[in-house]
């Protein structure tokens, strides 16, 4: 199975997108800070936001069901797809290319 470049497609694809993607509007912004109510599946609602994204970082963290990470694994949770799959996923879902990771092929020894 070939490789995916991890750090290409989270550099790629920034969380805002993602965000948008799950419909997040943000209830408020303290700059590249975004507070609302969490998107990810399970997570009892509450009448205060508990979702905290820093758009700049690219991280999220759920003060409620205490789940973090960057936009992939936001995109893992939403759609209960491990990372692997759930990158393929996202690529497609926005109609891009998976960012392969391209193997050199072994030298040549004397």
């Amino acid at each position: 199975m070939p490789g995916i470049d991890f750090d290409r497609l989270r550099a790629e694809v920034p969380m805002q997108q993602v965000l948008q993607l799950l419909g997040f509007q943000p209830s408020r912004c303290r700059g590249d800070q975004w507070y609302g109510v969490c998107p990810l599946p399970g997570c009892a609602t509450s009448p205060r936001p508990t979702f905290s994204v820093n758009v700049a970082l690219g991280r999220f963290y759920c003060h409620h069901c205490h789940r973090h990470g960057h936009q992939i694994e936001l995109w893992a949770a939403v759609t209960g797809l491990t990372l692997y799959p759930a990158a393929i996923h996202l690529c497609g879902t926005l109609g891009r290319e998976v960012p392969w990771i391209q193997r050199r092929p072994p030298r040549q020894t004397r």
